[in-house]
């Protein structure tokens, strides 16, 4: 269930933020924007797949978590070795620093829980 809510208030900050952001502002840094837009639509899938729930909506969202987290990982180290590829943060700008880190933790967190989960649903069978 905290997963799903964590995922949740991800959703609304990186969609919210990317809709603003590129409504007022696009050509100011439309890469940044672009790819705070598509973590917001990621985690909106990996939030639909979680509260979904079954073994395919569990396999979806484990492969999301590893794509979120190879973004993360990508776009958080070109933000630190380019940064002037982007004039402005993204969500996932220094592995989500301005989020805290979740960014970067909450897929490791989601990966974990979802393998842990699948071994626990394979017992019961």
């Amino acid at each position: 269930m905290l997963l799903v809510w964590l995922y949740g208030v991800m959703v609304v900050g990186a969609v919210s933020r990317s809709i603003v952001q590129i409504a007022t502002e696009f050509d100011h840094a439309p890469l940044a924007y672009s790819l705070s837009a598509i973590a917001g639509v990621v985690y909106g899938f990996i939030t639909y797949s979680l509260v979904r729930g079954g073994e395919r909506a569990r396999r979806a969202a484990l492969v999301c978590c590893a794509a979120e987290l190879a973004g993360v990982l990508i776009v958080g180290t070109w933000t630190l070795v380019e940064p002037s590829a982007f004039p402005d943060a993204t969500v996932w700008s220094d592995y989500g620093m301005g989020y805290l880190f979740i960014p970067v933790l909450l897929p490791v967190t989601a990966m974990f829980w979802l393998r842990r989960a699948r071994g626990t649903a394979a017992a019961e069978i």
